[in-house]
């Protein structure tokens, strides 16, 4: 019973420590829908390929195209939203399918770019693990 207990204990501080030392930053799905409510200042990265993004996403969301953010050429379409960072101090969160991958390849592209890490938020379980679709909207956004 002690060694079944300890192996517990051993592994949950071992699957912590791998969550902890991952290096990206999480928002809950709770806590980002309290900041869309309250209207909170942040720039929305959405990494969405441009069919999901018409179909599902946050008003005011940068539309990039980017997913999944491995190739160069998918990376340099972020390339688009650094000066609407550079001009600004709110938080960037990160907005993929999954919440994955994806938005790991785009944390770590922009942080290459300068972005500091403690501004920027990976949306936990991306837009299909997002509950509240009414907090969404659809359509092509007009551009500028």
């Amino acid at each position: 019973m002690k060694k079944l207990l300890l192996g517990t204990l051993l592994a949950s501080l071992l699957l912590g420590g791998v969550a902890c030392a991952s290096g990206y930053t999480y928002t809950a799905t709770k806590e980002f829908k309290e900041s869309l409510e309250k209207a909170k200042p942040m720039i929305i990265v959405d990494i969405q390929v441009p069919v999901e993004f018409a179909k599902h996403h946050f008003k005011n969301a940068l539309e990039t195209d980017a997913f999944p953010a491995k190739s160069d050429a998918e990376r340099a379409k972020l390339d688009k939203v650094l000066p609407v960072i550079a001009a600004s101090q709110d938080e960037v969160v990160i907005v993929c399918p999954r919440g994955g991958g994806g938005a790991k390849n785009t944390w770590d592209y922009l942080k290459s770019k300068g972005v500091a890490e403690k501004r920027m938020r990976i949306l936990e379980g991306g837009m299909q693990g997002w509950p509240h679709q009414e907090l969404t909207v659809s359509g092509t956004p007009v551009q500028k």
